[in-house]
This record gives structure tokens, sequence and C-alpha cells, in this order.
């Protein structure tokens, strides 16, 4: 919660409080569709706060749900505020979260065992902006029909992620993303065959580098002090963490605790980061999104050994 509300302050640093919301308004009334740069649509100020004001809401859920905080949920949490930067929003993944919370009760379970599910089956989200915005249908056809359609993704993504995890058997970390590309594609088929064809959308920003370099390197060291906050001596217990290959199911809160892990994320992060730079990429919406993705599975998998 403290880091999306850094992305939220800084946010309002970088444009103020107008621009900010004027931005919000635009980014949630978008097609989402890759590649959509929120930096582009909104300006860096409102697409930072508009991830990081996600992330809170996903961290109320969490809290809400008495969830236990490992490192799957750090690891979906940082999925959530990197996405907040190209494809979610305030508007639309609720009704794919709500669609795994039908699925919860329909099975008689708690929500909290599948609400990892529901915020990495959001990456889905970009399908209900998609209905809503972009085709020429009333809107009293669209608002149903987009709700009605996240709702279904929601409802099986649980079952369909579990039977998929038996495809790569953990040596992928992204098995939503795996479960995700493959439902995305039976929707966009399904809608093909009744003339509904998205067109493609490409919108990337450049030259901000040395602004949204410094906030990083200040989000990661920041995340360093809080590691060795959490355990002075984080040292050793990255050590552990770097000696697992990383096969998922591997939490590294459970293995070394907070401390360390923190430390292997800003570490992990920083890597992402001088690499971008290093080839004469561009940090913006999507990038730094990928980076966030880094960061949050060296919670869960990824370490600079592993990935480097």
């Amino acid at each position: 919660a403290a880091y999306a509300a850094a992305f939220v302050v800084f946010g309002l640093l970088v444009d103020g409080p107008d621009r900010v919301l004027r931005g919000l308004a635009d980014i949630v009334l978008t097609r989402d569709a890759l590649l959509t740069d929120y930096f582009g649509v909104g300006g860096i100020g409102a697409a930072c706060a508009n991830a990081g004001l996600l992330t809170l809401a996903a961290c109320l859920v969490y809290h809400v749900a008495a969830v236990r905080v490992t490192g799957a949920a750090v690891a979906c949490l940082f999925l959530v505020l990197g996405f907040g930067l190209f494809g979610k929003n305030l508007l639309n993944i609720w009704s794919i979260v709500l669609g795994v919370f039908l699925y919860a009760r329909f099975r008689g379970e708690a929500f909290s065992v599948h609400i990892n599910t529901a915020f990495f089956g959001a990456a889905l989200a970009p399908v209900f902006s998609e209905i809503l915005f972009s085709t020429a249908l009333a809107v009293e056809v669209r608002v149903p029909l987009a709700v009605a359609t996240s709702l279904v993704i929601g409802f099986v993504l649980a079952p369909a992620a579990a039977q998929l995890f038996k495809a790569h058997m953990g040596f992928s970390l992204y098995n939503m993303g795996f479960t995700a590309g493959i439902v995305g594609t039976l929707v966009v088929a399904l809608y093909k065959s009744y003339g509904f064809v998205p067109d493609p959308v490409f919108i990337w920003t450049t030259g901000n580098n040395l602004l949204l370099a410094s906030f990083l390197t200040v989000f990661f060291l920041a995340m360093i002090a809080a590691g060795f906050w959490f355990d002075r001596a984080a040292v050793s217990g990255v050590r552990a963490v770097w000696r697992e290959p990383g096969q998922s199911p591997t939490d590294f809160i459970a293995v070394a605790g907070f401390g360390p892990t923190f430390v292997n994320m800003a570490l992990a992060g920083t890597l992402g980061m001088a690499y971008i730079l290093a080839v004469g990429g561009e940090l913006n919406g999507p990038v730094i999104g990928a980076i966030l993705t880094i960061v949050g599975f060296a919670a869960y998998g990824k370490h600079p050994r592993n990935i480097f």
C-alpha cells in the first residue's frame, strides 16, 4: 500500500490535481488493448495515480478478505501496480474480480482462496473496455455485454488455470498470463465470428527517461531500506533466495522472510531498469509495467541470478 501511495504522490507532484483528474477520466474512458500507454492517454501524473489508486483498492480487498500476505500476493499486487500504467484502470477490472468471487461462492469456498486468480486474471480487463468503448452498439447493449463477458471470463479463469498449470509444471511463473492468453483468444474468436474485429492500438511515449529513472531509483532504494528495516541480516537471506531455482510455487517470503525478499525485489527491478537504459530503451507505461512485473515476481520465483 505504501508503494502504491508513492505512485499517487509522484503523479500529483508531476502534474497537479486538476490535470491528474482530467487524465484519470481520459484513462477510464479509453480503449485498453495492447499497446495503450496511459502516459500518452492521460499524462504521467494521471497514469501513476491510476496505478496507485487501483493498487490501493486491491490492497483493501485483500485486507477485507483477510488474505495472508504471501509471495504470490505480493507478485499479484505489483502486477496490478505495473499494469495500471497500461491497461488496467479503476473501471475495467471489477467485473472479472466479481466473476471469480461468484466462482468461489459457487464452489462454496472462501474468496481468499481465489483472490490472486481474480487480480492476476484482470490481465483481461481490456476486453471490458474494448466492448464498452469501441463498438457501434447502443450503450444499453454495450454495458451489459461488457459486464456479462467479463463475469464469464472471471468465472472460468480459476478452473482453467488449475488445469493449464499442468502444461508447464511451474516452469512458467505466469500461469495466469498463459491462461488469460488462451481465454482471451477464445473470446476474440467468438466476437470475430459475429463481425466484431478490434482495431489495433499503439500508443507509446518517449523522452521521459530522466524523470522516470530518478523516481524508480528512489523507489528501489526505499525498498532496500525497508528490507533492512525488516531484517538487519537481510544479506544472508538474499543468498538463500538466490540459491532457489524459482520454480512455481516458490514463496521467497516463506523461504527467507520479508526483509530479504524486499531487497531481492529491489535488486531485480534495478537490473531490469538498468537493462532498458543500457540498450537505449524508453521508460514509459508498458516498460515500467514490465519492470514492476519483475519486481513483483521477485517475491515468487525471480532473482538476479536466474533472470540475468
